[in-house]
Formats: structure tokens, sequence, C-alpha cells
């Protein structure tokens, strides 16, 4: 996504919607597809005003796991045990829901649906970046024991992409020790695994115990957290602004990627979702996410998919 602070940072995202698009000419293709028939069903959730969709912004993700065998399907209701059935994934990227109240996105009974499913065989992988996404989710983060900052982003002057000048476009490689070795990050053989990976412009997560973070953040990371949250007050032809904490905040010892085995099934929850799409910034034409050169994002994404369908341990 894209770097936010202050009251600048909630003007810019009010345009943001309309300043990103997919990369339609990113190579999505998959030399050897894990799955050539039968392969398992994802639901890609578009019930919950999701700023993602299978369609839109998050295309490359959907026809990147689509190569690799996944039959992908749209999902428009309310979760529930019958909007549940037979799906063996569950995808869930930036949902807003009621933004404008700051309720979550989606209600106590689809968040218990949802952990019931999960724990009798399910796989989630819930995506939520900075602030407001992080509110919107974190009533089904909790489920699962993480907390979401739902800041507006972490930066790292240390551990950044030096090459975009951005301070929270952090980079989490072997070399900084930032990406921990674990099967996400292995894959099945060599030719899967991930050196380095780049977010751009995330919130923070907790690590509950038994979990698997993958993406580690570093001592000199920090975020700032939102301090007020969407004042009904004009300002500059807008109907809402946000004001943050003076003083960043430490994000060390947390994450923006982790997996975990929940009952009889299996989570990942993100902290940044552009990693795992190809887009394009429509103001200076410049990719963000899988497309930028030099970083492994695309595979993240398949070995993060092949944990959850059971492929990797």
């Amino acid at each position: 996504m894209c770097r936010f602070f202050g009251l600048a940072a909630a003007l810019l995202f009010l345009s943001c919607s309309g300043g990103q698009k997919p990369d339609l000419n990113f190579d999505t293709s998959v030399a050897n597809p894990t799955y050539t028939a039968n392969g398992p069903k994802v639901l890609f959730d578009e019930a919950h005003k999701n700023f993602h969709t299978s369609g839109g912004r998050y295309k490359p993700f959907a026809n990147l796991i689509k190569s690799d065998g996944y039959a992908v399907a749209a999902n428009k209701k309310k979760f529930s045990k019958e909007t549940l059935s037979g799906c063996n994934i569950l995808i869930i990227s930036n949902a807003k829901g009621m933004e404008e109240k700051y309720k979550s996105a989606f209600t106590e009974e689809e968040c218990d649906a949802v952990k019931n499913w999960v724990e009798v065989g399910g796989s989630l992988l819930l995506i939520a970046d900075h602030h407001p996404m992080g509110g919107a989710a974190e009533v089904l983060a909790k489920r699962f024991g993480v907390e979401m900052s739902n800041s507006y982003g972490v930066e790292d002057s240390l551990n950044c992409d030096t090459a975009a000048t951005d301070k929270s476009q952090l980079v989490f490689s072997r070399e900084n020790q930032l990406l921990a070795d674990c099967p996400i990050t292995r894959g099945r053989d060599s030719t899967e695994q991930v050196g380095r990976v780049v977010s751009f412009t995330g919130q923070s997560l907790t690590i509950p115990e038994g979990s698997t973070p993958f993406l580690l953040l570093s001592p000199t990371a920090y975020e700032n957290l939102v301090d007020s949250i969407w004042t009904e007050k004009k300002f500059l032809s807008t109907n809402t602004y946000t004001r943050f904490s003076e003083v960043p905040t430490p994000a060390a010892g947390k994450a923006q990627g982790l997996a975990m085995k929940f009952g009889r099934g299996r989570v990942v929850i993100m902290g940044e979702a552009a990693m795992l799409t190809a887009q394009i910034n429509d103001r200076d034409g410049k990719p963000f996410g899988m497309n930028v050169p030099g970083n492994d994002d695309k595979q993240l994404a398949l070995n993060i998919m092949h944990y959850l369908s059971g492929v990797l341990e």
C-alpha cells in the first residue's frame, strides 16, 4: 500500500482507491502447477466492502493460484456454516465493512462461523494492512489469538527498501534475519526457497503462542498508532480526518506474517496486502507488490497457499 501519516495520510487514503490498479501484464504463470486436476476450492471474500477482490486489485494473485491449480470462486454472502461448506481455503483481503462507523467488517456470528470452520479442517488466509483495515479485521483476528495494531504503517530505517526511499517498504531477508526459516519460506525444494520479501506499508501483528512468525519486525521497527478515529468534520472537501499519536511506538517483537495450525485447520495472517499481488501506482506508473524486481513475493504467495492446502507441513 502507500505510505501515510497524520492528516495528509488520511486525505491520501481517501484517494488511494483510485490510485491503485492491478498489473495485468505481470507473469502469473506457474511452470509446474501443484494441482493438475481437482485442486482445492478457494473462496475469495467479496462480501465485506473488500478493497481487494479476485477480479480487481487482487486479480494477479487470483490468476497466480489458478495457474497453480486452485479453483477460485468469489464469495458474496456473509460467512456461515452453509457459506463455508465445501470450501477448502477462505481468503479475506482488506475487508472494510462499515468503516465510516468503525465497526468490525464481520459480525460476531460470522467470526464464530469462520473459527468453527477452521477448527474442523478449513484453512484461512486473513490479510489486513494499515489503518483502517486492521480495525475492520481485528475482531476476527482475535479469534485466533492475534492482536492487530491498526497503525498507519510500520517503518524501519535500517531494514527498508533503499531503492524505494520509503521506510515503510520493509525488507525481510535471510541476510537481515527477519525472514524466518520455516516451511513457508523453505518451500518443497531449493527452487521454491524464499530469500527476500518486500512489504509495502503494513501494520504489526502480535505473535500468539504456538504460531510461526515468518516476517519478523526488527528492534528498530516502529509505527504511529491511531489516536482518535475518523472524526466527522469537513476538511478540504473531505468528510473525515484522523489524528495520530505524536510518539512513535516500537514494533519490535511483532510480525507482519505468521502461520499456525488451529484445531484440524490452518491459518495464515498477514499485516500487509500488496506483497501478495501485483499493482501499478496510477500516479507515477511504478509497480508495487510481487511485480517489483528483486523480491520473492510471488514465491511467498505460492508457498502460503501450499501451506494452507497441506502441501507444506
